[in-house]
């Protein structure tokens, strides 16, 4: 196990402490037409719809290029929102902005944005044509509470971000990876961590495919909702960490494994690295005793209905 790094850090909050038939789980007790129906005997194969062939475990990814990133940075604030600048961010978006284009997304970095701008930019993407695109990043790196992320001039939900990217709004990017990165806090909880001997685990994993199935088009009815990954720098209700000088602690890990094996290794593999790294790796180090000595975890939410490889792009 890596001995702990210990880091001068802030809050990021940076406050002032001392088949069919089918009926939804919310009607259990359905009408008599529903209860029937789930009493119904299994029709005939021969009765039943035709269902798609199965689909590839990986989602097609040799298109033409990589996709768009964006990158929300937000470093200074309307002082009526009470919140000071986030030093450290710059730091953030630099090697966000460095990785993204190394992995051959087209990125596009905002600095200090509205919430007004924040929302402009995403439904922009979801009016672009995507359809040469394998998928879309988008990073907002900001001050936060759960549930929302904060503009120059006040909060907005990150519901309202996501909900121009849906598959049932932007159609060119229906089916594909749609991959949010959040560093902002989610509430004001601070995790005090335990002190414990953790095993370091060895074991052998599936094989890694030498190449993606690419599968004819077929067309399939497919969930509004599904095809996203949120990867929030922490879990809900508690504080996330930034380093005045490296930057945050979810961050500098994300770029780091990332950067190491995005060419070789699937998205949620390195995301589960990358909650390791932050939970095993980073302790912090502040000028009040009270905000020394503790810990973060990641939470990596995942719609995502196949494997993301990423592949080069020239």
């Amino acid at each position: 196990m890596t001995d702990p790094v210990l880091l001068i850090c802030i809050a990021d909050d940076e406050m002032d402490l001392p088949g069919y038939g089918d009926v939804t789980d919310a009607f259990p007790e359905g009408p008599d037409d529903e209860r029937s129906a789930l009493t119904r005997k299994p029709r005939h194969a021969s009765e039943l719809p035709k269902m798609a062939p199965p689909a590839s475990d990986c989602y097609q990814m040799n298109r033409a290029r990589q996709g768009t990133a964006i990158i929300f940075n937000n470093k200074k604030f309307d002082p009526r929102t009470g919140f000071g600048e986030r030093k450290g961010t710059d730091k953030d978006a630099q090697n966000l902005y460095s990785l993204l284009t190394e992995m051959g997304f087209t990125t596009v970095l905002r600095n200090d944005c509205s919430t007004g701008d924040m929302i402009s930019t995403l439904e922009k993407v979801a009016r672009d044509d995507h359809n040469d695109a394998d998928c879309f990043v988008c990073a907002i790196l900001s001050h936060g509470e759960e549930g929302t992320v904060y503009g120059y001039d006040g909060s907005v939900a990150v519901e309202r971000l996501v909900t121009p990217l849906k598959g049932n709004k932007c159609l060119s990017l229906a089916g594909k990876p749609k991959i949010f990165i959040i560093q902002a806090c989610r509430g004001g909880k601070l995790d005090e961590g335990q002190d414990m001997e953790v095993p370091d685990a060895i074991g052998v994993g599936p094989m890694e495919p030498d190449a993606m199935e690419v599968e004819e088009p077929v067309i399939r009815r497919i969930p509004a909702e599904a095809d996203f990954l949120m990867a929030y720098s922490v879990v809900s209700g508690f504080y996330a960490w930034r380093n005045m000088d490296e930057g945050s602690w979810f961050v500098q890990a994300v770029c780091k494994v990332l950067r190491e094996n995005w060419k070789r290794m699937d998205l949620l593999t390195m995301m589960t690295r990358v909650c390791r790294m932050v939970a095993f790796d980073f302790e912090s180090c502040h000028k009040q005793a009270a905000m020394s000595g503790k810990k973060q975890v990641p939470c990596i939410t995942s719609m995502l209905t196949r494997d993301v490889y990423f592949s080069p792009k020239k």
